[in-house]
């Protein structure tokens, strides 16, 4: 994320007000609209395509060990994203 100078875009009595409460430091001005997670990339897909080849690789037969290694991730991220994958299954929507 790139920094803009206020004094490049707000009126001086705004910055003026601003300092008021926040003198010399950095703040987050947030987006009226927020976006969705994963909206502007490919991650969405990439994870909610990885936890199905996960959920997937469980169902046949692959243990927790072996899917933590394979995906290097932990064993309680596994457990947590078979639960996700097996919740969304059994209410026939999509997860991440």
């Amino acid at each position: 994320m790139s920094y803009i100078k206020a004094e490049n875009v707000l009126p001086r009595e705004l910055i003026e007000t601003i300092q008021q409460y926040v003198d010399g430091k950095l703040i987050y001005i947030p987006c009226k609209e927020k976006q969705e997670w994963g909206s502007t990339t490919s991650a969405k897909a990439f994870f909610r395509e990885r936890n199905e080849r996960i959920y997937e690789a469980y169902k046949s037969g692959m243990g927790l060990q072996e899917l933590a290694h394979s995906f290097s991730l932990s064993e309680k991220s596994i457990q947590r994203i078979l639960r996700k994958q097996k919740l969304a299954v059994s209410e026939g929507v999509e997860s991440v």
